[in-house]
């Protein structure tokens, strides 16, 4: 879909060197940042990201991962 935004020269500017930079079209940048932010601000989202991710690792737990969890758990306060 085709959309028209306004925004500040200086954010355009900045946009259109890291565009470059990376050598990605300014349509693309705008789509991965529009992205990016969505994700951060849906925080249901950022849970499906990582229950797809852990599909594809071995369901089989190691007792290292196991008492690494545990030990980073203890430090933190909940």
């Amino acid at each position: 879909m085709k959309t028209a935004v306004s925004i500040p020269d200086e954010l355009f500017n900045r946009a259109e060197v890291i565009a470059r930079k990376s050598g990605k079209s300014r349509s693309q940048l705008y789509q991965e940042a529009l992205a990016e932010y969505l994700l951060r601000r849906d925080p249901g989202a950022v849970t499906q990201a990582m229950d797809e991710v852990l599909v594809d690792i071995d369901p089989e737990h190691d007792q290292w991962s196991i008492e690494a969890g545990r030990r980073t758990l203890e430090r933190n306060e909940w």
